[in-house]
């Protein structure tokens, strides 16, 4: 298991709570998405062997939010 966390720029409205989670979950071997409004941050947990970091960036992108950092 991995656990990966990732500072957005801005998350405006409670929905892109719901828009960030259905992405990101919808990926293989991810196992938990917790998406923190106040602080702009997406952490993931996902199976080492079937879950890319890369997919989860580019989902996150490709939903229209940028990624100011990743740990």
């Amino acid at each position: 298991m991995i656990s990966k966390t990732y500072q957005l720029q801005t998350l405006t409205c409670p929905s892109c709570i719901n828009k960030i989670t259905a992405g990101v979950k919808s990926l293989p071997g991810v196992e938990r998405v917790e998406v923190l409004f106040n602080s702009s941050r997406v952490k993931v947990d996902c199976t080492e062997d079937s879950c890319s970091p890369d997919d989860i960036k580019q989902t996150i992108t490709k939903l229209g939010y940028e990624i100011l950092d990743e740990k």
